[in-house]
């Protein structure tokens, strides 16, 4: 399985998630076609938990970017997010969230650093990361 994303959508991400104090957060917006994962769409989400630790993204703003992408063709193939102070390894509470989105997590740190994690059958698998 591949994740291919457009570097100016993950610098973006990355430059974010360097300046701030929170866990940043939003969805990845694209196509699935077999194990292939194209991002189109990056949109961040407020984290609603306003954490170094944690995120929780805000409920009104998620509907709002999941109809938008909707209206343009695109579905949700992705959740990414940052870790302040640990690697961008997915935390018991991650492990919690992907049980209930089952996508690819691209997860950042603030030293621009990234990994992106698929859950299956109760497990994680590491996915690949093409940056194009």
């Amino acid at each position: 399985m591949e994740l291919k994303i457009k570097r100016p959508h993950l610098s973006a991400i990355l430059e974010v998630a360097g300046r701030s104090e929170v866990e940043v957060c939003g969805f990845l917006f694209g196509k699935r076609e077999g194990d292939n994962i194209a991002v189109e769409e990056v949109r961040f989400v407020g984290n609603r938990l306003n954490s170094p630790a944690a995120f929780e993204m805000e409920p009104v703003e998620m509907v709002e970017a999941i109809e938008g992408a909707e209206k343009k063709g695109l579905e949700v193939v992705g959740i990414f997010h940052s870790h302040l102070k640990c690697p961008p390894r997915p935390s018991g509470r991650d492990l919690k969230g992907m049980e209930l989105w089952p996508v690819v997590w691209l997860i950042v740190d603030n030293e621009g650093n990234y990994g992106a994690y698929l859950p299956e059958g109760g497990k994680v698998r590491e996915v690949r990361v093409r940056v194009i």
